[in-house]
Formats: C-alpha cells, structure tokens, sequence
C-alpha cells in the first residue's frame, strides 16, 4: 500500500473508530440509549464491536507503512 493513502486510511479509520467509542461509553454511563428502537444492550454490543473493528483496521493501515 503506497503510503499516502495508508496514511489517509489509517486516520480515517482511528479517528471514526476512536470518536464511536467514546460517544458509546458516554451514553452507556449515562444509562442512555444507543440507538433508538433497538435492545440497549444490541445497541452497545454492535456500536463497540464496530468501533473495535474500525481501530484495527486503522492499527492494520498504520503497520503497512
């Protein structure tokens, strides 16, 4: 992967990953739902499990340089 876009990626993908953690842990301890609709613990069950794919993914950018 050249490293111009691997860059790009990799901070996209920590930056997004990053943010939904942290915007999913605050509503959890505020005891606020995830998503509106949906089971509270689906909701932050999925919103973690993709803002930890989206970490390594951006981990896995960042070690191609």
């Amino acid at each position: 992967m050249e490293r111009g876009p691997a860059i790009f990626a990799g901070v996209v993908f920590a930056l997004f990953g990053g943010g939904l953690l942290v915007w999913t842990a605050v509503r959890v301890r505020q005891r606020r739902p995830v998503a509106h609709n949906v089971s509270p613990i689906a909701s932050a069950t999925l919103a973690g499990l993709a803002s930890v794919i989206a970490l390594i993914l951006g981990t896995w950018c960042f070690s191609r340089l």
